[in-house]
């Protein structure tokens, strides 16, 4: 015999003032019967608004269906149940941000975060009374932003926080020095919460291996599920495809499922696990960097950046590549030593030495061209750090520039010798073609070929007279990447006596000055220039840059922001964000780094430079929001 159903009091379906929660209805009937039936459902909510919400909390996992027309609640639901009972008791109080969030500026976004984080839901006018008393526009501008950025959402006129709004505000409380204990609790709160979806999952998949088990946890905590929503209709299927990369890691081999085996077993479609493995780990729609073992065009694994075996692998590469370098240097005179110590005898030590300890003995030959691929990320990171750090990109660009506006197909190196003769085959049949000359010179630039690069200039302006000048800055540019500044430095000199009037080549001598460490004479010949033009971008991202590289992080940041007050749509406006946040970041601003960071990849995508500036500068913003994660990564493992 069926248990007789229990139905709520028509005080619950049917409150004096206003519609019935029918959200609440439904986890009422659910917390207080067993199971229950459509039909149940169905005998007090109409049809269609039974059907709206109880497939809201199906894929919330605050209903579970059980069998056909069978329903019953999860933990989550008796959560949120719980939850809105005691709302129902009790007159709504609403707690508010602390004082030293409230005083440390108008960052109404923080005091929205902080309202709709600590309080169920919040409504237009709670952020209009005090303590906050946000105006109308201001408010309006906040929330329109919030919800663009998936930290909140409106439901019905009630503004909740996200699961995208949680993690952002667990990192929003460090850029305030809040109490431990506050943010301590903010994350254990998110953690609790995430661990419950997990272990439902692990339960339904009947997932048993305790090191996937962990992969998939700190991807879970790592990656929010918020920028794929508008793709990916359900968290679920999110959460399968952080299976498939948590299940695929150098340490399960041999062990592998290929990703139509995976998607039968596991129930997801395969182009929907195709499409977004690849934004996660080839476009980087997360901060966070996964770099692939290719055994074959099946067998792919995935490593990600700064978990246990990536910071081994980091620790042995950074070890042979420094012993290769410091050798090379010792030996430098002595050919047959030299060849004894090259990059592929370096890479086959790694390989020996890794294969022993970290990665099984088959992966041998994947971990070849896998290897010199992440050499190749390693170098590129500590290269493009210190030259942004120096300030030489701006000044390349301003020298460059119309060299880079001309688009040429770069040839590999062993093509190196033919690509030349054709360009000066060309050039011996039309020498008055200018063009010719800039292709030659990007070619012999992409190759470092500095001294045949400086022969070309010397024939430059012999044949072009008229652009003597540009092709003398060229001249002395080469001189400084052959690290002779000061024969380059006299260039600059000569050309400013040639071209008294000319203040573009006086910032010229700005970096030059830099370079040479005159950094007194650097910072006093930038500010004169200022004085002068108190209105010219250039100059202040200059002096930012000058400040800059001498770590003065602070005042580099004042300059930057006036440089995007004077004139935000210049062609270097996007390198002006990023290094905003290059200083936040050195600052400790992680959330100001973060914030700067994106909007200069968000300009740099929109920016008309050529594709290798556009390539050097997205990687730059990359490797500089990883090394965010990382560090903040290490702060929690300190705590």
């Amino acid at each position: 015999m069926e248990n007789p159903i229990n139905y709520p009091s028509e005080e619950i379906l049917k409150p004096i003032l206003g519609k019935p929660n029918f959200e609440f209805v439904l986890l009422w009937m659910l917390n207080n019967n067993v199971t229950c039936t459509w039909a149940n459902l169905k005998s007090i909510i109409k049809p269609s608004t039974l059907s709206i919400y109880l497939k809201r909390l199906i894929e919330n996992d605050r209903v579970s269906k059980t069998e056909f027309n069978h329903y019953s609640i999860t933990q989550l639901g008796k959560d949120r149940f719980y939850e809105l009972s005691q709302f129902n008791k009790q007159k709504r109080r609403l707690s508010y941000p602390p004082k030293l969030l409230l005083y440390s500026g108008r960052h109404y976004d923080h005091w929205v975060l902080w309202m709709v984080h600590n309080n169920n839901y919040c409504v237009w006018a709670d952020f209009q009374k005090p303590p906050l008393s946000i105006n109308n526009s201001s408010l309006s501008k906040t929330m329109i932003d919030l919800l663009e950025k998936g930290f909140i959402r409106k439901e019905e006129k009630k503004y909740r926080i996200t699961q995208f709004g949680k993690f952002e505000y667990s990192k929003m409380l460090r850029y305030y020095d809040l109490d431990r204990h506050s943010i301590i609790e903010a994350e254990s709160n998110r953690i609790k919460e995430v661990t419950k979806k997990t272990i439902t999952f692990f339960e339904k998949f009947k997932i048993k291996n305790d090191e996937v088990k962990f992969r998939f946890l700190n991807n879970v905590l790592r990656l929010s599920y918020d920028p794929v929503k508008s793709s990916l209709e359900k968290e679920e299927d999110f959460h399968k495809i952080l299976l498939f990369l948590s299940l695929n890691h150098p340490s399960q081999y041999p062990h592998f499922i290929s990703i139509n085996e995976f998607a039968a077993k596991y129930d997801i479609e395969q182009v929907i696990l195709d499409f977004h493995v690849h934004q996660i780990v080839e476009k980087n729609i997360y901060p966070i960097k996964f770099f692939k073992l290719e055994i074959n065009a099946e067998e792919i694994y995935y490593l990600q950046v700064n978990e246990k075996l990536e910071r081994m692998l980091y620790a042995v590469v950074e070890e042979h590549i420094t012993k290769l370098t410091f050798l090379n240097k010792l030996y430098e005179e002595d050919p047959k030593e030299r060849y004894a110590l090259s990059l592929e005898n370096t890479v086959n030590a790694i390989i020996e030495e890794i294969c022993m300890n970290l990665f099984n003995d088959g992966l041998k030959d994947s971990l070849r061209p896998f290897l010199v691929k992440y050499i190749d990320y390693l170098a590129f990171k500590v290269e493009k750090e210190k030259k942004l750090i120096e300030a030489y990109d701006k000044l390349e660009g301003l020298i460059w520039h119309e060299l880079k506006a001309y688009n040429i197909e770069l040839p590999t190196l062993n093509k190196l010798e033919e690509a030349l003769n054709q360009i000066d085959e060309k050039i011996a049949s039309d020498p008055g073609n200018l063009e010719l000359y800039h292709a030659k010179e990007r070619i012999l630039i992409y190759f470092n070929k500095y001294n045949e690069l400086f022969e070309l200039l010397e024939e430059m302006i012999i044949r072009f007279p008229k652009g003597a000048k540009e092709i003398r800055l060229k001249e002395a540019y080469v001189l400084k990447e052959q690290r002779n500044l000061e024969e380059g430095f006299k260039i600059i000199n000569d050309l400013i006596d040639k071209y008294p009037g000319d203040k573009d080549i006086v910032i010229y001598k700005v970096y030059w000055l830099q370079y040479l460490n005159e950094k007194e004479k650097a910072l006093n010949l930038i500010r004169g220039l200022i004085d002068d033009e108190p209105q010219n971008g250039v100059y202040h991202d200059t002096y930012g840059e000058i400040l800059m590289a001498y770590r003065d992080y602070g005042n580099a940041i004042r300059e930057f922001q006036k440089t995007i007050e004077i004139n935000n749509e210049t062609w270097y406006s996007f390198q002006t964000y990023i290094k905003l946040g290059i200083c936040y970041k050195e600052l400790g601003k992680f959330e100001l780094a973060r914030e700067y960071l994106n909007r200069g990849k968000e300009f740099t995508n929109k920016s008309t430079t050529d594709f290798e500036t556009k390539q050097k500068w997205l990687t730059i913003v990359d490797l500089f929001l990883s090394e965010i994660e990382e560090m903040k990564e290490w702060d929690s493992n300190l705590d």
